[in-house]
């Protein structure tokens, strides 16, 4: 069995767009036939440039080979161009790949990804969720507002959900890393006094930011949050800031999140000696399955957890499904659940109490809806997530409204 062809569709998901401006899906076919799909969360370039690169990496370093071998073709892409080093955007685009080849693989043996990966450790995934609007929270104002996210949480809670993402802290920017205002720290600790009080002991906190504070920044934010009790503190500093990340895990009992914007192992190493204490992978742009698998035995013998990242569309939320089955040292794994996520791949996870089980089908399990995914192009000039050139506000609060705000007229 050989690797014989490739296509990248570029969707974009209606508006509001949870998961990111376009989603990158790619589908391999071999030449007995069969298919399988991958999704690439590589976004340092745009959709169209990103396809070349999908497409280079495969005629270069894929077609022809056998999908069994994916530790050859990431060691070819690793190497390219006599880099060896990590690399978002070539790793981002074999990261698909890589995918879809497990896919086929499971495909091939009548069986699901994770019996392929050290078998099943885990019969459910624990979920978590960001707070996203409800119908009757207005927009911008939820962002910052402590008492409707307190809502939008006792209604997860309900539903339940045990764990539960926000980020009230301001937007990520060009500039970072920078100090918080007092206003995002101010709001910070209402979003979080708030949320605990709501929710008391039902679910976890987990306070996110991007990467946008400098270590001295992120310690004075940590010291007003912790007396809520969060779960962790996601990417407290700019992800090459590894010393910074090493004063922050220093300075506070908050555990230390980060992987969203690391790619392979090289980097999650780094990230575990300056003392993060979970990793949350991106297996979309960290090199796919079997590197996230690496990832996960490197936290396992440093007494680390695994948190699977998902800022994208449901291809690779099926991929982290399938590594979190197979962790010893499994927390959790990022959920994001719309309408156009479910019909993409035609309802073929759920959430259920807070878990998902895991899969039973073969390869990934799903079902891609290509004609749905070829009927939402994306036609806009943003790439998938966009950083902020304007410096934050120190006269009055910031507010960040996502990945993918919703345009105004």
């Amino acid at each position: 069995m050989k690797l014989s062809d490739i296509d990248v569709i570029v969707t974009a998901p209606p508006a509001p767009g949870w998961g990111g401006r376009y989603w990158i899906l790619v589908k391999l076919t071999t030449d007995t036939g069969l298919t399988g799909w991958g999704e690439c969360y590589a976004s340092t370039v745009g959709p169209q440039a990103m396809t070349a690169v999908i497409r280079d990496v495969f005629a270069r370093h894929v077609e022809g080979e056998n999908p069994e071998n994916v530790e050859m073709m990431f060691r070819r892409v690793y190497s390219s161009g006599f880099t060896q080093r990590p690399d978002p955007t070539v790793i981002g685009a074999f990261s698909g790949i890589e995918i879809a080849c497990w896919d086929i693989l499971g495909k091939d043996r009548d069986r699901p990804v994770w019996a392929l990966m050290g078998g099943r450790m885990n019969d459910r995934v624990r979920a978590y969720t960001y707070l996203y609007p409800m119908d009757k929270h207005p927009l911008p104002a939820f962002w910052g507002d402590a008492d409707m996210a307190a809502e939008a949480a006792l209604d997860l809670v309900g539903k339940g959900w045990t764990a539960l993402k926000f980020d009230p802290a301001g937007p990520y920017t060009v500039r970072g890393g920078h100090q918080p205002s007092l206003f995002d720290v101010e709001t910070s600790a209402a979003f979080c006094t708030t949320l605990r009080r709501a929710v008391g002991p039902r679910a976890d906190l987990l306070f996110g930011t991007h990467g946008q504070f400098t270590a001295s920044g992120a310690i004075r934010l940590a010291r007003a949050i912790v007396a809520a009790d969060p779960l962790w503190f996601e990417e407290p500093v700019p992800p090459d800031d590894w010393e910074g990340l090493a004063k922050v895990a220093r300075a506070t009992s908050i555990p230390v999140a980060t992987g969203e914007r690391l790619t392979t192992k090289a980097e999650f190493a780094l990230a575990l000696r300056a003392g993060a204490s979970i990793l949350q992978p991106a297996l979309g742009r960290a090199g796919g399955l079997w590197e996230g698998k690496k990832i996960a035995v490197l936290a396992e013998a440093a007494g680390a957890q695994i948190a699977p990242h998902l800022y994208a569309g449901p291809v690779e939320w099926a991929a982290n499904i399938h590594l979190a089955v197979t962790c010893p040292n499994l927390l959790m794994a990022e959920t994001i659940e719309t309408p156009f996520h479910d019909a993409l791949i035609k309802g073929a996870i759920r959430v259920e109490d807070g878990h998902i089980a895991a899969p039973e089908a073969p390869g990934l399990g799903i079902e891609v809806d290509e004609a749905l995914a070829r009927a939402h192009p994306y036609e806009g000039d943003g790439l998938h997530l966009q950083m902020q050139e304007a410096p934050i506000s120190h006269a009055a609060p910031n507010l960040f409204e996502g990945g993918a705000p919703v345009k105004r007229a």
